[in-house]
């Protein structure tokens, strides 16, 4: 059999993460938007001697370089979207560059709880005028840094996809009996999200408590708004963490997905069944793996086409296994259809 033949067998693993996504765009201009606040208050904070401008200055450039992270996640994974060493494709650069985001948001949690309790035992002279300048000129900016991701805790739309990886856009949005959702969310695009809203809490937090620390004295309340939003911080982290780590591990996609192609499978003739393994290799993206027993086989395409469409589903692998008179599988050479 000439090589030019097989085609019909063959196909690109790439699953679509060869193309542009949105976030990617918004990401870069949220990116713009962050640099150069944080070049104008580095400059400010210097050239007046403020230092509420330049730590907020500084604390823009770590955001910077954890937003960085994430747009350069989004051009490797579709520059090398083609590339064979990757088996199942770039999806899952994605969801790397979401785990290494929440790992950034963690630390960043961590050191504001660190301030604020050193703070809380050793208050500091604060500057309010500045600092309530610094913390509503911070809101504005990343106020608008949320509105231009526009991020609403739903998976990415796909319509930028080509067309025959549309379908998967279309299976249900919910969660199982034990709370996982079965959509693989846009994990980069949550964590660059996550680190834009954590700024403008922290800076909506700190507009209230310099308020009040102003006008009533309460001078305690700029530390323990900073441990609150702390807190708030932690919590989408480990949120994030749980969400990315579970797909980079490879954890079994789906309950009511497995469910749907096992009886799929098996609502036909004497099908059963044995072995089924899905998970997920990129966002809204699944690979499958079943073994089927059965006295009457068919041809892997005939199995294939029983999955039902608009799961998402991209790579699929069947293994059919001839069920003797006796209830026992054949030898292994005479077991597997391929």
């Amino acid at each position: 059999m000439h090589d030019e033949n097989l085609h019909h067998w063959q196909h690109s693993h790439a699953f679509g993460q060869d193309v542009r996504r949105p976030g990617e765009t918004r990401t870069l201009i949220v990116i713009g938007i962050t640099a150069v606040m944080m070049v104008v208050e580095i400059a400010a904070g210097i050239t007046f001697g403020s230092m509420a401008l330049l730590a907020d200055g500084l604390h823009m450039a770590s955001h910077t370089a954890a937003l960085t992270i994430n747009a350069f996640a989004y051009l490797y994974a579709r520059r090398h979207a083609h590339n064979e060493q990757f088996s199942f494709g770039t999806g899952k650069v994605n969801t790397l560059g979401g785990y290494t985001g929440a790992v950034l948001l963690a630390g960043f949690a961590l050191l504001m709880v660190w301030e604020s309790g050193a703070r809380l035992i050793s208050p500091v002279e604060i500057a309010f005028n500045q600092a309530i300048f610094v913390a509503v000129l911070g809101l504005i900016v990343n106020g608008a840094s949320v509105l231009i991701l526009g991020h609403h805790h739903h998976p990415e739309q796909v319509q930028d996809l080509p067309e025959r990886y549309e379908a998967h856009a279309h299976y249900h949005d919910h969660a199982d009996e034990h709370g996982h959702g079965h959509h693989h969310h846009d994990h980069n695009l949550v964590a660059a999200y996550l680190h834009v809203l954590a700024d403008a809490l922290t800076s909506l937090l700190a507009i209230f408590a310099l308020l009040g620390a102003k006008f009533f004295g309460l001078v305690w309340a700029d530390p323990l708004m900073g441990i609150v939003g702390a807190v708030l911080v932690g919590k989408w982290s480990l949120g994030l963490l749980h969400s990315t780590s579970t797909v980079l591990l490879d954890r079994e996609g789906p309950d009511d997905m497995r469910k749907i192609i096992k009886e799929r499978i098996e609502a036909e003739d004497d099908n059963r069944v044995v072995d089924l393994h899905v998970w997920a290799v990129g966002p809204n993206i699944y690979s499958v793996i079943l073994s089927v027993v059965t006295h009457h086989p068919k041809p892997v395409d005939h199995y294939k086409r029983l999955l039902p469409p608009g799961m998402g589903v991209m790579h699929i692998a069947v293994e059919v296994h001839l069920c003797s008179e006796e209830g026992l599988p054949m030898s292994t050479s005479e077991q597997t259809l391929s």
